[in-house]
């Protein structure tokens, strides 16, 4: 494990942030396919995050891991304390509406008009 943790803490100039470390370790206790299975990424999106060298969105990534590994949750209108990297899943399935069941219905609504979704939408980021 301290190896791909020294090589991550290389790669981030020393400091890497708390997330990345508990991605790391993650990784080192099964692997980055596993991990990134269990977050619904590719291996490679993990592999380029651990090596500082992902182009992509890492505010994505960061919730994804902490709702995952680190147990940090959101208020959520619709369903109280909710893991932030729920709280992901259901906002990227607000962009598109499906009315499959009444749950997916109720959360439409709900992330459609909740202030997380309404600021990441301003930002531009998807």
């Amino acid at each position: 494990m301290s190896e791909l943790l020294d090589a991550v803490r290389e790669a981030w100039n020393g400091s890497p942030p708390d997330w990345v470390e508990t991605l790391a370790r993650a990784c080192a206790g099964s692997s980055q396919a596993a991990v990134a299975k269990e977050l619904g990424r590719s291996g490679s999106l993990v592999s380029q995050v651990l090596r500082a060298r992902y182009p992509g969105d890492l505010g994505a990534v960061e919730e994804l891991v902490r709702g995952r590994y680190m147990n940090a949750t959101v208020d959520c209108p619709a369903q109280g304390a909710l893991p932030v990297h729920i709280c992901r899943l259901w906002r990227d399935r607000s962009r598109n509406f499906s009315g499959h069941n009444a749950e997916w219905v109720r959360m439409h609504r709900a992330c459609t008009r909740c202030p997380r979704n309404r600021k990441e939408q301003g930002n531009g980021r998807s």
